[in-house]
């Protein structure tokens, strides 16, 4: 291996990785399957490709040819060398509106195409719901269709020419009329040429198998159609020019209810002769909350397009008159139609759990029937379902006759597996009874290839074998695939897991405590790959800062899945290679939410970095900023904070300290505040008159030593909105208060056990100090109990301290019912006002806002009551999403600065920058202000901030 490897680098300009993190990162795709490979190359042009291709055959090598590593179906892993185009060979050549046609390199991600055709009013027509990271070559070697293909077709019907390097490195450039053709291949065609037109389905969405039919004189002899759906199994593609066709100028979105999924199948294909854009289908165990769908138990999205808003809808009412539906609802609102296919979209991910957590798998994902037999086939393939004792949720594009489905099969034993092959077998033969495809749109990898005979038979089969040894004698490229296939059963995902659960830390309650469970969860459709955030999301920020698979949520999750299998990444815990893919992981819990799976690698970090520093020596961050709360109550106690912010600006003693803290030489040290939110709150509780409900306000640390300020803001309006606010108890008592929680509620007959502060915990956590972080919240909760009996509302202004409480807590601490408890006593700012003052008019500041929404609101929390009251109070316009980038302690880390910045660069700064002169700078998260304060010289604001300003403006013009 080492060999091989000195002889690519000497051989291409690219990089030849053959390290165990590269080799980690591609064993696997979206699919059940797992391969490992000897190396990885990132090619940078076709030359590098041709040389790769010619010291692979010399040392009989396999090549995989690799995109975006989404393949469902194994194809895009192997034991030899992966081709990674998404590095270097990723660009729009050309757009030519007048041909509508463009120039791509096989790495290219399917929106970087869509964004370059779209001002000239044209678009590739097929769009996969992985739009955001699949490549283009990699839809060329799968041909993949989506949700357009009723109008558009599949990549297949929209590529003019090719160009490919064969495994014994011919250039050739495949087209219509028999252009590029190897030799032999024609001669091997007009051989077969009764069998060639009588021993393939004639189905929109036949994908399964070598496209032989389109060599045929009477389709054009097209060897770049032929060759589309081969599956890196002929040749390499290094560039393809393809069809472009004309946007629609506006869309409108008819959302059909339906009875059940039947109905809808039944349905669909009755209303192509209106010509829509798209007719999808799903039913309701696929979507989280109906809230926004018309009624019904299954639905048909079914999309039109016009020149004109009104035409666009015209003919979405056409079909909702012409469809026999439980209710409908017609959405021409941009966003709005955004937000019900982003439901249509996260399905291939959603539907890896079942309702109740049970793990489903792909392995039958994509068949597909005649449209007008979809509902016949779909009752059929229900009962198979029952009879295997398996469950599953079709979805998909009904109108095309092409079901997805995740099944809930058990991969992980003996018997299992059996059934999975037994299952496999016999749908199989139920998608030929009914004039079918194996494959619809994913391919047939290493899942399919194996039942191709059920379909073709034995003939064709055998063309299918004499084709590719045309192509590919010396079976150099992507062996085990389509022809001489691996079993359907072998080389998959899990069989290397630990059988036994490892122990751990949290307590991973969906995942009924098991860590392998949780990693899992990580299916490979790589949402976190997106190279942009959209709308709100988080997910993943160091990815798009770095462009590096091993900083993506799948990357760390494909990490962790070898440190737990134990062949690759072999030193376990102790892995350097999945500590330093962690290293740039923000901990933003973008994944928690954005990923369909709610992969939650700031958890598994945590985790991580708790067994990997077990007995060991920390970094200095962890012993200063993992242990802030500590350090920060200690100087609060002595009245230092005047003394360590005038040291603080002194350089070179600045220098020094930031150096032994291990923070980074480019960041400001924050100030500390001079009194300390406790302090003033001691003295303003004696002048506070009781009022209404009692909530308790939370002393995060970062309110309570660096921006007292937000707290005093925070009382000023609570109490304004008649709530009366109490701090938590500080004295740890042996039995109950008598009152309802405030320190001067307290019994003076009880007995005192213990004084302290309470902590979220969230410093020790993010650093994996996680026994540390059990004793801060066990002696916490011991400090809440009296909140706790007394069943008071919590409020957080911190965003990451309330993320904590409400998601850490319990699965820390999933041994102590109080955790649970406190988790759900906790509320943020605009939800405690919401819920304990609804008749409250907050006052009005009216005025434009910019900022961001804190990536833990996003993530854990959610921020409707948020924007709720910054419409009541006239605060317009929307935060951005992303993070920060501070991040709590990652961007004062030393070594994260860059990514620290960049991460702010992607959305925060911006919209500050643009931001009308009069907007408010809103930035709930401590993190986040001090971001905008030292990037950007900009002071944001927390929303209590604001409100209490105004509260204080209104009652001076009433006084004047």
């Amino acid at each position: 291996m080492t060999d091989l490897a000195v002889e690519l680098r000497g051989a291409v300009r690219g990089e030849v990785a053959f390290d165990v993190t590269s080799r980690a990162l591609t064993t696997m795709d979206a699919s059940n399957y797992r391969r490992i490979p000897l190396g990885v190359v990132a090619p940078r042009d076709a030359d590098d490709v041709a040389a790769v291709l010619g010291v692979c055959r010399a040392r009989g090598v396999p090549v995989v040819a690799r995109g975006g590593g989404t393949s469902i179906a194994g194809q895009a892993t192997g034991t030899g060398v992966v081709l990674d185009f998404t590095r270097h060979m990723n660009r729009v050549l050309d757009i030519d509106p007048g041909t509508r046609t463009a120039v791509v390199q096989p790495g290219l991600v399917l929106d970087r195409l869509q964004e370059a055709a779209a001002p000239h009013g044209l678009r590739f027509g097929p769009d996969p719901s992985t739009h955001g990271r699949c490549t283009l070559g990699g839809m060329i070697g799968n041909n993949s269709c989506g949700a357009h293909s009723v109008a558009w077709g599949t990549t297949a019907d929209n590529v003019r020419e090719l160009e490919v390097c064969t495994a014994r490195g011919e250039r050739l450039r495949p087209g219509p009329d028999w252009a590029g053709a190897p030799q032999g291949l024609r001669a091997l065609v007009e051989g077969e040429l009764a069998l060639l037109r009588t021993g393939f389905p004639e189905l929109p969405r036949r994908i399964s198998g070598y496209a032989l039919d389109a060599l045929l004189p009477e389709r054009g002899a097209d060897v770049a159609r032929f060759f589309c759906g081969s599956e890196g199994t002929l040749g390499v593609l290094t560039q393809a020019v393809v069809r472009l066709v004309e946007d629609p100028r506006a869309r409108a979105l008819a959302v059909l209810g339906y009875p059940d999924e039947s109905a809808a199948a039944d349905a669909a294909a009755g209303l192509l002769p209106h010509w829509p854009l798209t007719v999808e289908g799903m039913a309701a165990d696929l979507v989280p909350s109906p809230a926004g769908l018309p009624r019904g138990g299954a639905w048909l999205f079914v999309e039109t397009g016009g020149d004109s808003a009104a035409e666009a809808r015209a003919r979405a009412e056409e079909i909702v008159r012409a469809a026999d539906v439980v209710d409908a609802l017609v959405v021409t609102d941009p966003g709005a139609q955004r937000a019900l296919w982003r439901v249509r979209e996260d399905a291939s991910g959603t539907a890896t759990r079942m309702p109740d957590g049970t793990e489903a798998w792909p392995g039958w994902e994509d068949c597909a029937v005649p449209p007008a037999r979809l509902g016949a086939y779909l009752r059929d393939f229900r009962a198979l379902l029952a009879a295997h004792g398996l469950r599953g949720t079709p979805y998909g594009h009904f109108g095309d006759g092409c079901i997805h489905v995740r099944i809930d099969f058990d991969l992980l034993t003996e018997a299992g597996i059996g059934r999975f092959r037994s299952f496999s077998e016999q749908v199989a033969d139920l998608v030929v009874a009914h004039g079918g495809s194996l494959s619809g749109e994913h391919g047939d990898g290493q899942a399919r290839a194996e039942l191709l005979p059920k379909m073709y038979g034995t003939r064709l089969l055998g063309l299918f074998e004499r084709a590719k040894a045309v192509w590919d004698p010396d079976g150099l490229l992507n062996p085990g695939m389509l022809v001489r296939p691996a079993p359907l059963d072998a080389n998959l995902r899990f069989s290397a897991l630990p059988r036994e659960p490892v122990p751990v830390a949290f307590g991973y309650p969906g995942d009924g405590g098991d860590f392998a469970a949780a990693v899992r969860r990580c299916v490979g459709v790589a949402k976190c790959r997106t190279t942009t955030a959209a709308g709100a999301s988080v997910m993943c920020p160091s990815f798009r800062a770095t462009g590096e698979e091993a900083h993506s949520t799948r990357g760390r999750a494909r990490l962790l899945h070898e440190m737990l299998a134990g062949e690759l990444v072999t030193d376990g815990w102790r892995s350097t290679e999945v500590r330093d893919a962690l290293d740039l992981c923000l901990s933003c819990k973008g994944c928690r939410s954005d990923c369909p799976v709610e992969v939650d690698m700031a958890t598994y970090k945590a985790e991580f970095l708790h067994h990997h520093y077990a007995g060991r020596r920390r970094p200095a961050a962890h012993y200063t900023m993992g242990r802030l709360p500590m350090w920060l109550r200690w100087v609060a106690r002595a009245h230092m904070a005047p003394a360590l912010n005038a040291l603080a600006a002194v350089r070179p003693l600045a220098r020094l300290a930031k150096r032994a803290a291990g923070i980074a030489p480019e960041r400001d040290l924050p100030r500390l505040a001079r009194q300390p939110f406790g302090r003033w709150w001691r003295r303003h509780e004696q002048a506070s008159a009781d009022g209404g409900d009692l909530v308790v306000l939370w002393p995060d640390t970062f309110t309570e030593h660096f921006s007292p300020a937000v707290g005093r803001a925070a009382v000023r309006v609570l109490e304004a909105a008649g709530l009366r606010v109490a701090l938590p108890p500080t004295l740890h008592l042996a039995a109950p208060p008598v009152g309802g929680g405030r320190q001067a509620d307290l019994n003076p007959l009880a007995i005192l056990r213990g004084r302290g502060r309470v902590c979220c915990g969230l410093t020790y956590i993010s650093t994996g100090q996680l026994d540390r972080a059990r004793a801060v919240l066990r002696r916490t909760l011991d400090l809440m109990d009296p909140v706790l009996r007394a069943g008071v509302p919590v409020v957080v202004l911190e965003p990451s301290c309330a993320a904590t409480l409400r998601t850490d807590l319990p699965e820390l601490l999933h041994d102590d019912p109080r955790a649970a408890r406190l988790a759900a006593a906790v509320v943020t700012f605009a939800e405690a006002l919401e819920r304990y003052a609804p008749d409250w008019t907050p006052p009005a500041v009216d005025r434009p806002a910019a900022g961001q929404t804190h990536c833990h609101q996003h993530a854990v929390l959610g921020d409707a009551a948020e924007r709720r009251l910054r419409e009541a109070a006239g605060l317009t316009g929307d935060l951005s999403g992303g993070c920060c980038g501070l991040a709590g302690n990652f961007g004062f880390e030393k070594g994260h600065y860059e990514v620290s910045v960049a991460c702010a660069e992607e959305r925060l700064l911006p919209s500050v920058r643009e931001a009308a002169e009069d907007a408010v700078i809103l930035a709930d998260g401590f993190s986040c202000r001090t971001q905008l304060a030292q990037l950007a010289g900009v002071r944001g604001r927390h929303l209590a901030e604001v409100l209490a300003a105004a509260l204080d403006d209104a009652g001076d013009a009433g006084e004047r």
